[in-house]
């Protein structure tokens, strides 16, 4: 399926509300920009009403303009090479396509072909999430990355000596590039990825690590399960959300047991860590 793009241009403390607003009508995938943000959600979920209603509640508090376009799956490559640039993570993690050089200086390197998925490291929400995976222990551990994308926190979980990585999304073509960017950092053996929601864990035995990075709402109605999943005294990270929202998931994780432990920001993005007792 086609998706629709639309580039926001905003000052950056509107910017960060209006991602905010456009995650409440469907927008799921977010990329930031010198000039703002580009927001995408499926072409037939697109409506043009929607977010001119959206962007009328902001008219007069800054400098404010926005356009759409359908980007099909077949141009997402050629997009992603023009725009898709290395960058380095908390110092140790090189994230790059295939078709840039290697840091063999950094401890750790993750090559990724992001196709239709969402998850570089280049927003904020991943490049928290593989931060905060570096000061856990996943050595020789079962790891469940719900809400995979690029299956780039499951490649991660396997460089930092992961056994087993059930990698989950919900649209087939992320499943898919998940599985393809295993195959291409040479982690295919240990990391299965598998097309579903929450339900496609019915069976599973609990996780040592969830690593669920995707947004308020679904972290909200998922909440529930993830202490079913999760092994007791074991951590479970999430993002995908502002730090106002901090408090909704605390209190949502805290009434299902588990237990809050620490939160790292960046640009008002948060990923927190939260353990089973």
């Amino acid at each position: 399926m086609d998706f629709v793009e639309v580039r926001v241009q905003a000052p950056a403390e509107l910017s960060d509300i209006l991602v905010a607003e456009l995650a409440e009508v469907g927008y799921d995938t977010f990329e930031d920009n010198d000039e703002g943000f580009c927001a995408y959600i499926d072409e037939d979920k697109f409506s043009a009403d929607a977010i001119a209603e959206v962007m009328s509640r902001y008219e007069g508090q800054g400098e404010l303009t926005y356009e759409h376009r359908v980007i099909t799956r077949q141009n997402w490559n050629s997009e992603w090479e023009k725009n898709f640039q290395p960058l380095v993570i908390a110092d140790k993690v090189s994230v790059r396509a295939p078709f840039h050089e290697a840091r063999p200086d950094l401890q750790y390197e993750i090559v990724i072909m992001p196709r239709m998925s969402f998850g570089t490291g280049h927003h904020d929400t991943t490049a928290l999430m593989i931060t905060n995976q570096l000061d856990i222990d996943h050595q020789g551990k079962r790891v469940l990355d719900m809400g995979c994308g690029t299956g780039i926190l499951a490649v991660m979980a396997v460089h930092l000596g992961a056994s087993y990585v059930l990698a989950v999304d919900v649209e087939p073509w992320t499943a898919e590039n998940a599985a393809d960017n295993a195959a291409e950092n040479n982690v295919q053996d240990k990391v299965e990825a598998r097309l579903g929601d929450i339900t496609a864990l019915e069976g599973e035995e609990p996780f040592d690590i969830i690593l669920a990075n995707i947004n308020r709402n679904v972290l909200l109605e998922d909440m529930g399960a993830y202490g079913q999943y999760l092994k007791p005294g074991c951590p479970i990270l999430f993002s995908g959300f502002y730090e106002e929202d901090l408090a909704l998931i605390r209190a949502a994780a805290e009434a299902q047991g588990l237990r809050y432990e620490s939160h790292r920001t960046q640009n008002h993005w948060v990923s927190a860590i939260f353990r089973q007792p």
